[in-house]
């Protein structure tokens, strides 16, 4: 089953930023993308999960073009189906950690659970308020927010970037056998080529193009 399809897909600000991509991603599969800073990468994570409406080609996502919904229609997609992981980590400051997860996974009509606290190293600090947080547990915290709420389409954007290589590995183990075991997809921007090299498809970000790496 495809999850993702792009076709022809251009955008660009005061510049052309990158044009004529095309990419797929189908259940089970993980994608990475790299390249340097202002490449474009992110801008185009942003477009494949429905927050910036393309100049120009189609994103599909479960079979749908997503620029052709109406903003409910998206806004149910995301609460839902979509998973998005920023190095920012966008947590309700005045919230516990626990608090956090709850409020995505009850807006997903999911539970909590405990092993994926364990697997991420915060299951003690769930009382502590977001700001009480050092950057690398508010990260684990936000990466389970979104695992919580059981997405079928994972995207992540530097998800270990301020995380040690020990537990950065850990992360990327549980994203792949999350993926494995819902049989949802991962599409992944990193600099950490190591990282990248882990997932089915790497792809760079060069010029404008998107090419794969073989």
């Amino acid at each position: 089953m495809t999850l993702l399809k792009t076709t022809n897909l251009s955008h660009r600000f005061d510049y052309p930023l990158f044009e004529a991509i095309s990419l797929e991603l189908k259940a089970g599969e993980s994608v990475a993308i790299v390249g340097v800073s202002g490449s474009g990468k992110s801008t185009l994570l942003h477009v494949l999960s429905s927050l910036l409406k393309p100049n120009s080609g189609d994103v599909e996502l479960f079979g749908k073009n997503i620029y052709a919904l109406s903003e409910k229609e998206l806004v149910k997609l995301r609460r839902h189906d979509l998973g998005l992981i920023y190095q920012s980590h966008y947590l309700f400051k005045g919230f516990s950690a626990y608090e956090n997860l709850e409020v995505a996974a009850l807006l997903a009509g999911e539970t909590i659970e405990n092993e994926l606290l364990v697997r991420l190293g915060i299951q003690q600090v769930m009382e502590q308020k977001v700001t009480e947080l050092s950057g690398g547990q508010q990260q684990r915290v936000s990466i389970a927010r979104i695992l919580s709420k059981k997405p079928r389409l994972i995207f992540a954007d530097e998800p270990t970037g301020n995380l040690d290589h020990a537990t950065a590995t850990e992360v990327m183990d549980l994203f792949l056998e999350y993926i494995q075991e819902h049989q949802s997809g991962l599409l992944l921007v990193t600099h950490d080529e190591v990282l990248a090299h882990r997932c089915d498809h790497v792809y760079r970000m060069l010029d404008g193009t998107l090419s794969e790496i073989v």
